[in-house]
């Protein structure tokens, strides 16, 4: 083999970039410590678990797993274009919502596109954006809140092309109601496309998700089935747009990127409304008990239209991270916001009762840490 050969560059925008993930994964985590965690409330899973008929349907779908998923996920999308009212041509199937965010931006951008989010947001879409080569416009939230009106004004004075918002809203489990998102996408400037991603709304009272007409140019909805239903080692989630739009994404997509085993799990999934209700109810009654812990110990818990809850911590984001790091030596996972003010706050996801009370222990201790 000769010393003398040279690999080919890398391109300018990737010699550029930092080496860095959005997220560190919790087994990332657990092979440093040496040790699994008591406690898995970090990542926004769904601890309760699949829908049983989604278990056996994907158990039957592996005896055929010798074969390549259907490349147009044709009875996901029809089953999923019934229960929204629309045609299958509205709806297209991707590797959850973060696959899909990468597919969006890389038909969009390009070096020197811009595009708005909040300050704090989920961070996926920002790591996709830098990927090609676009510029990130931050606003701030108002409050706790994402502010719609400052997203749509920074689009509009800087010409970004995509507009992200999710409602309800991950880091801090707040949620607007229809009528603000409807008012936003009315005021979407030219040349903009609105990204509402909707992962969390089968958890957020009524009325929180608007009816928007498929037809519409300036919005493109997400869902995703790892959050309610269970299924986030599934990677499946789904988006709601224009035809034309959808269309564009067969240009691009990894055309067998949708496992056979995932489909018969989601399409199942899809028709167990008594499991999504059974869930619902799991996730309030934890949300609760989150925030009596969090009480208990002179903790605010903000309110949630999530499967987590943000808990105030009272104090400053170096505090907070303090909190996040004792309780994770004492084997429970949990994650934090990372701007301010909202780093003011760890984040909790719901679980089961063995998880929480692992929880509700270990929280005094690393208070007492945290505090010196």
């Amino acid at each position: 083999m000769s010393t003398k050969y040279t690999p080919p560059a890398y391109t300018s925008i990737v010699t550029q970039l930092p080496a860095s993930v959005p997220f560190v994964g919790p087994e990332t985590q657990e092979r440093k410590a040496g040790q699994p965690f008591r406690a898995r409330l970090g990542a926004n899973e769904n601890g309760f678990g699949p829908s049983p008929r989604a278990i056996a349907a994907m158990a039957e779908a592996a005896g055929h797993v010798w074969k390549y998923g259907d490349s147009e996920s044709y009875h996901l999308k029809a089953a999923l274009a019934a229960q929204h009212g629309v045609a299958a041509e509205n709806i297209l199937i991707g590797e959850g919502i973060d696959g899909l965010l990468g597919y969006l931006v890389r038909l969009y951008i390009a070096q020197g596109d811009g595009v708005v989010t909040s300050a704090g947001a989920y961070p996926t879409l920002n790591y996709h954006v830098k990927g090609f080569g676009g510029e990130i416009h931050a606003v701030p939230y108002a409050g706790d809140h994402e502010d719609p009106q400052a997203l749509i004004a920074k689009a509009t004075e800087t010409g970004a092309k995509l507009i992200y918002l999710a409602n309800p809203d991950n880091p801090m489990g707040s949620h607007h109601p229809a009528e603000v998102i409807t008012k936003m996408i009315e005021a979407v400037p030219e040349g903009s496309l609105l990204i509402l991603d909707e992962a969390y709304v089968e958890f957020a009272p009524e009325g929180t998700a608007p009816k928007l007409d498929p037809q519409d140019r300036r919005v493109i909805r997400m869902r995703t089935f790892s959050k309610a239903y269970a299924m986030a080692g599934a990677r499946i989630g789904y988006a709601i747009a224009h035809p034309d739009l959808i269309a564009s994404f067969d240009k691009i997509r990894n055309h067998f990127g949708i496992n056979a085993i995932a489909q018969a799990g989601a399409l199942a999934a899809l028709a167990d409304q008594p499991w999504l209700d059974h869930i619902n109810a799991q996730v309030a009654r934890a949300r609760d008990e989150i925030g009596r812990i969090a009480r208990m110990h002179g903790l605010m818990p903000l309110p949630s239209a999530t499967n987590f809850v943000a808990i105030d911590c009272g104090a400053d984001g170096a505090f907070a991270r303090r909190v996040l790091e004792a309780l994770g030596a004492r084997g429970v996972f949990v994650r934090m916001p990372f701007v301010a003010p909202h780093d003011r706050c760890i984040r909790v996801s719901c679980g089961p009762d063995a998880e929480l009370e692992a929880f509700a222990q270990a929280l005094p201790e690393a208070l007492r840490a945290a505090r010196g």
